[in-house]
C-alpha cells in the first residue's frame, strides 16, 4: 500500500506509514514474512501493531506545517529488561567472535527489540564490525563510543523513526563511507527542516552538575563524561553544547556536540552548504535554508 502523502510503499497491515509517519487508510490484511512474529489472532494481531507504532512518535510535527520547538526525548533505558540484557549478551559474544556484521534485531523478536531506546556504551567494544544494521529500531539517542567501532563502513539506522540526531564522535569512524538513515526524520533535514531542540547555555564550568546522572530532555544524554572534540573529561571542565551539520557515509546529518571550552567549538569542522553555517544552539530563531518537500 502506498502512502497518501509521500508515496512510499508500506506494509498493507501498516497504520502509519513508516516513511512518514502520516496515517495509512485502512488494513486491508495482516501479513509479515517473520514467522516467529506472526500473529494468530486478532490480540496477536493489535500486539505486533502496537509495537510497530512504538517506532514512530510526533516530535516532527513540521511535516504537517505546524512549527512548534522541537525536544529531546525523555525516555530512559530499562536496564532489566530482557531485550536490553540480550542485547548486551549480543555484543560481548559479537567482540569476542570479531563479527564483521552486527545485526541485533535478527537475534531478538519484536517485543525485545522494541524495548531498546539506546545501545549500550559497550558498542565501543565492537572493533571488528564493518556493517552494523538497526533497521526499525525504537532507538532514540547512540552513545559517543560508536566512535569507537574503528572498521564501520556501513551504517543502517533505517526507519529509526524516533532517533533524531546523532552523536558528534560517530564522525571518529574513519572508514565510515556508506549510510541509510531516514532523513526526513533527522532535525534540519532538507526537505523539511524541522526545528534543533534549544540548547542549554554554555557553562564554564561544570562544578556542581552530576554529569553522570543529567535529564536527558534537557542535555540529550544521561550521561556526559568526555568532550566530544579533544577527548577530555568534561569534569570540572565546561559544558558547551552545540549542534552541527555534517556528512556522515552517504548522508549530511545533526550531530550533538558536547565540547569542554569554546576553543574546542571553534575547531569544528566546517558544515556542508544548503545547511545551517556552522555550530550552533538550535531553537525557532535559527534561520534554516529552505525546505525542499522532496
Amino acid at each position: 500500500m502506498k502512502c497518501p502523502r509521500c508515496g512510499e510503499s508500506n506494509f498493507l497491515w501498516a497504520r502509519r506509514c513508516s516513511n512518514c509517519g502520516a496515517p495509512v487508510r485502512k488494513i486491508v490484511r495482516f501479513t509479515r514474512p517473520d514467522r516467529r512474529d506472526e500473529p494468530t489472532d486478532d490480540a496477536d494481531r493489535q500486539r505486533l501493531v502496537a509495537l510497530f507504532e512504538r517506532r514512530l512518535c510526533n516530535c516532527l510535527s513540521e511535516i504537517s506545517g505546524d512549527r512548534r520547538p522541537t525536544a529531546f526525548h525523555t525516555e530512559v533505558q530499562d536496564d532489566q529488561s530482557k531485550g536490553w540484557k540480550q542485547l548486551l549478551d549480543l555484543i560481548e559474544t559479537a567482540a569476542a567472535k570479531r563479527w564483521e556484521e552486527f545485526a541485533p534485531a535478527a537475534f531478538m523478536s519484536l517485543e525485545r527489540w522494541s524495548q531498546i531506546i539506546t545501545l549500550p556504551s559497550t558498542i565501543g567494544k565492537l572493533k571488528a564490525v564493518r556493517r552494523f544494521d538497526m533497521y526499525g529500531s525504537s532507538v532514540v539517542r547512540i552513545p559517543p563510543e560508536i566512535g569507537e567501532m574503528e572498521n564501520l563502513e556501513e551504517f543502517i539506522p533505517y526507519t529509526s523513526h524516533r532517533l533524531h540526531w546523532f552523536p558528534y564522535e560517530i564522525t571518529r569512524c574513519a572508514r565510515l563511507a556508506d549510510s541509510t538513515i531516514s532523513t526526513r526524520s533527522l532535525y534540519g533535514n532538507y526537505k523539511f527542516r524541522p526545528p534543533f531542540p534549544e540548547l542549554q547555555p554554555p557553562l564554564p564550568s561544570t562544578c556542581g552538575l552530576d554529569l553522570e546522572d543529567l535529564p536527558p530532555g534537557r542535555y540529550g544524554a544521561t550521561s556526559i563524561t568526555t568532550c566530544s572534540v579533544c577527548r577530555t573529561s568534561i569534569t570540572d571542565a565546561g559544558l558547551y553544547q552545540v549542534w552541527i551539520s555534517l556528512n556522515i557515509g552517504t548522508d549530511i546529518v545533526p550531530l550533538l556536540v558536547n565540547a569542554c571550552s569554546a576553543r574546542c567549538v571553534s575547531q569544528l569542522p566546517r558544515t556542508p552548504a544548503d545547511y545551517v553555517s556552522g555550530p550552533h544552539l538550535g531553537g525557532l530563531s535559527i534561520v534554516q535554508p529552505p525546505a525542499s518537500h522532496r
